[in-house]
């Protein structure tokens, strides 16, 4: 990407860190308890079970597939398809408000209607509306799905390595845990993930990452925005405590392919580490409904206008193949990264964006259509219309 689209990443990226850095002394300060001795120590309070899929819609022509659920390490059994809440009480990027929140609830419960049972989220989500106010509302919305039925919820979320986390990492992955816990109403967390490297500290977030586990704190724990060489070294040093590394998260798209280039992909299947793929639509670029003339609000409106008409075969390409598979952009591009063994997890800000999300699972590209989608793809990598991804993801 350009230097001036990782300059306009890494002012956001900073912004992201620092908006509510007084709240997180406050809730430190407040929160500064000690881990408990041992994992059987814990109430093994778990989120709620929620509603169970429903039969998947298909045409005639599609190929059909049963989808089965990824079982990750603490047998934390997750769909192949997630649902990613950054935009969830987020005022500065997505421009939330609170008179969305029932839209947001409603795109929850669709979701899991639709047999999606992962949400991913973190204590750096909600800015502009509260730290940590995207845990505060999955735990709600998971809370207020539990008697509408019996398929158990996954909530994963992050913890924000911060420069004033450094000195203290490893306490401050307990620290920070609590408070997560006590937003999403549970006593442990499906999923824990470092957010993003925390360079000369990584060691401690580690060990932190690692206590966690061994406290029953957690039953799985992943990374996100990490290297192939970073998350090799987070690997073994697990490992030597008999940790499963379960997820890296990653931006992977059809406008962003970095991972198939750097290394990071291969390392993840060589480690048997599954991969979940943020912004897998390039924040609604893939989606079909903006163009050059139509962009949305905001910064990313910004981000777009550089793009559309460049990406014109790609989305030619994908609507194409979505209506030979009565399928719309946005499922086929979800789909492409379900056929490379990846798990998507696109936001949905309301019900019909979840629901359309959905529509990607139950059926699969053929090998045909994934290489098509590959070559007129390729050449956006390492160029002005590659999507901008995390500069701390290439260190």
């Amino acid at each position: 990407a350009p230097m001036a689209s990782r300059t306009g990443c890494l002012a956001l990226l900073v912004l992201q860190l620092f908006a509510s850095v007084e709240a997180f002394h406050v809730r430190s300060a407040m929160l500064a308890r000690p881990l408990p001795a041992s994992r059987h120590a814990m109430l093994k309070k778990s989120l709620p079970r929620c509603v169970g899929p429903s039969p998947v819609s298909l045409k005639m022509g599609e190929t059909q597939v049963k989808e089965e659920m990824i079982v990750l390490p603490g047998d934390v059994k997750v769909s192949r398809l997630g649902v990613g809440a950054w935009a969830w009480g987020d005022r500065v990027f997505w421009g939330y408000d609170d008179s969305q929140e029932q839209e947001a609830q409603k795109g929850f419960d669709k979701a899991v209607a639709c047999g999606v049972n992962l949400f991913d989220t973190a204590e750096v989500y909600g800015i502009g509306t509260g730290w940590g106010h995207s845990e505060t509302l999955c735990g709600k919305f998971a809370r207020e799905c539990a008697d509408k039925t019996d398929m158990e919820l996954v909530v994963a979320t992050k913890f924000a390595p911060l420069p004033n986390r450094f000195l203290d990492g490893r306490k401050a992955v307990a620290r920070a845990l609590r408070a997560s816990l006590e937003r999403l109403g549970t006593d442990q967390c499906d999923l824990y993930q470092l957010h993003w490297p925390g360079f000369f500290a990584d060691r401690q977030f580690w060990d932190g990452l690692a206590d966690a586990y061994d406290a029953g704190l957690v039953k799985s724990v992943g990374v996100s925005n990490y290297s192939a060489k970073r998350l090799r070294a987070v690997h073994k040093l697990l490992k030597e405590r008999d940790i499963p590394l379960a997820t890296n998260q990653i931006q992977y798209s059809l406008l962003h392919r970095t991972p198939e280039m750097n290394g990071v992909k291969e390392a993840c299947d060589e480690l048997g580490v599954k991969i979940l793929a943020y912004s897998p639509l390039a924040q609604g670029c893939l989606t079909g409904r903006y163009s050059s003339t139509n962009l949305p609000s905001g910064p990313r409106g910004r981000i777009f206008e550089q793009r559309m008409d460049k990406i014109d075969p790609l989305l030619s390409a994908l609507k194409r193949i979505g209506e030979k598979q009565g399928k719309t952009c946005s499922q086929v591009a979800l789909n492409w990264l379900i056929c490379k063994d990846v798990i998507p997890i696109p936001g949905a800000r309301n019900e019909k964006q979840a629901e359309e999300n959905c529509g990607a699972l139950g059926w699969r590209l053929s090998a045909e259509e994934v290489q098509e989608l590959d070559e007129v793809s390729k050449s956006f990598v390492d160029s002005s219309v590659e999507f901008p991804g995390m500069p701390l993801a290439q260190m």
